[in-house]
């Protein structure tokens, strides 16, 4: 196998770019992605299913499809709805945190109902409102049960940020797939991408396993 370092070099500064950009799709998708799932979670746990269905449906049909095709949908479809013109920036972080969403509401649903009811009617029963019981002792036991969740899930949209190359949105893996048009070289974009992924996400990982010891 014939590998050319000096290429790489070349793109180096251009692959740095894309990390950067990878990063910042990840953290606003998440940030995004974790504030509706929060509602689409509360809504996942009304008791009446007339006004649960539209939630229900958000998480099934978000769950349920490709995100490669809820990319383009987005890009193609939502964002010149809304904005007028294609943007990548806005799509990639849109259709990242629409993504995210469905399954940050499971999360949050999971979580929630992890605690034991007994602890919230004992609250209830000390004179706390359902919102305080909710906020002083059904959420801190919840959200520490979250946590590697969460990290999984972060972890999965820094890898599924890739596919946003398909948009133009200047990435990781567009840096890749413009360095193997520009030298007809497969080994080195792919396996240059490969390692920052790896970085990012084992680095990513170390972190969680800190958080999660300090909680």
């Amino acid at each position: 196998m014939d590998f050319n370092f000096d290429i790489i070099w070349g793109y180096l500064p251009l692959f740095l770019r894309g990390t950067l950009y990878t990063i910042g799709f990840s953290i606003a998708s998440i940030i995004l992605g974790s504030i509706l799932g929060l509602g689409i979670g509360f809504g996942r746990m009304l008791k009446s299913p007339l006004w649960r269905w539209p939630f229900d449906v958000y998480v099934n049909i978000f769950r349920g499809t490709p995100l490669y095709v809820q990319i383009l949908i987005v890009h193609f479809g939502l964002v010149p709805f809304l904005y007028g013109s294609t943007n990548a920036l806005i799509s990639g972080v849109v259709a990242l945190s629409l993504n995210s969403a469905a399954y940050a509401a499971e999360i949050f649903r999971a979580g929630i109902q992890s605690v034991d009811s007994g602890q919230r009617e004992a609250a209830l029963s000390l004179g706390m409102t359902r919102r305080q019981s909710m906020r002083f002792v059904v959420l801190p036991q919840a959200i520490k049960r979250m946590v590697p969740a969460f990290g999984n899930e972060f972890i999965v949209l820094v890898k599924d940020s890739s596919l946003l190359a398909l948009v133009a949105a200047p990435e990781i893996m567009y840096w890749g797939n413009t360095m193997k048009g520009q030298y007809m070289r497969i080994w080195e974009p792919y396996l240059t991408a490969a390692v920052i992924y790896f970085i990012l996400t084992y680095s990513l990982n170390k972190l969680l396993a800190y958080i999660e010891r300090r909680m």
